[in-house]
C-alpha cells in the first residue's frame, strides 16, 4: 500500500461533511507534515470545526525534509506534502490546490484530491457522490458545473437522475 500523505483541504472538507472515517476506510494510515498539523490546529483555535490529529490514530505526523526547493507561492503545508512525497517512494498525495498539483506532476508524483477520494469510495460502494457534492459545496468547496458533471458521470450518477 502506498504512503498516503495529505494536505489540509481533503482532511478539512471530509471532516466538515462528517466523512473523515471514509478516508480511513480507504487508507489505513495517513501521513501529514508538521505544517498541515499546525494549519489544522491554528484553524481550530479560530473556531473552525477541524479534527485534532493528535487524538486520531490514523494520522501520523512527520517532519518534512528541507531539501526540495519549491516556490513560496505554495503554502507551507503544500510545500511540506510535496517534500515528504519526494523523499520517499510509492507515495500518494491527497491535494486539492491546483498549483500544488502542477508541481506534483512536474516532480512525477502520484496524487488525487477530495473528489478522487470520493470516487474511490464510490467504487468501493462506501458512498454516493451526489449528496456529498451538495454538502461540500455548502462548505465552500469550489466545484464548477463541468467538473461536477464529470465526477457524477465517473461515479455513474449522471445529472439526468435529478
Amino acid at each position: 500500500m502506498p504512503d498516503v500523505i495529505s494536505d489540509t483541504s481533503p482532511i478539512q472538507y471530509l471532516h466538515q461533511v462528517k466523512l473523515l472515517d471514509l478516508l480511513f476506510s480507504l487508507y489505513e494510515e495517513i501521513s501529514i507534515p508538521e505544517a498541515v498539523e499546525k494549519e489544522l490546529a491554528d484553524c481550530r483555535n479560530y473556531g473552525i470545526d477541524l479534527p485534532d490529529v493528535e487524538k486520531m490514530l490514523h494520522f501520523h505526523v512527520r517532519s518534512a525534509p528541507l531539501t526540495l526547493q519549491l516556490p513560496t507561492s505554495l503554502g507551507k503545508g503544500e510545500r511540506e506534502v510535496l517534500a515528504l512525497a519526494s523523499a520517499g517512494s510509492d507515495s500518494l498525495l491527497l491535494i486539492d490546490d491546483a498549483l500544488a498539483r502542477y508541481h506534483a506532476r512536474q516532480l512525477g508524483l502520484r496524487f488525487t484530491g477530495t473528489l478522487g477520494v470520493l470516487l474511490k469510495a464510490k467504487a468501493s460502494t462506501l458512498a454516493e457522490i451526489r449528496p456529498i457534492l451538495d454538502q461540500l459545496e455548502g462548505q465552500g468547496f469550489r466545484l464548477d458545473k463541468k467538473t461536477r458533471a464529470a465526477v457524477r458521470k465517473l461515479a455513474h450518477e449522471e445529472e439526468s437522475e435529478d
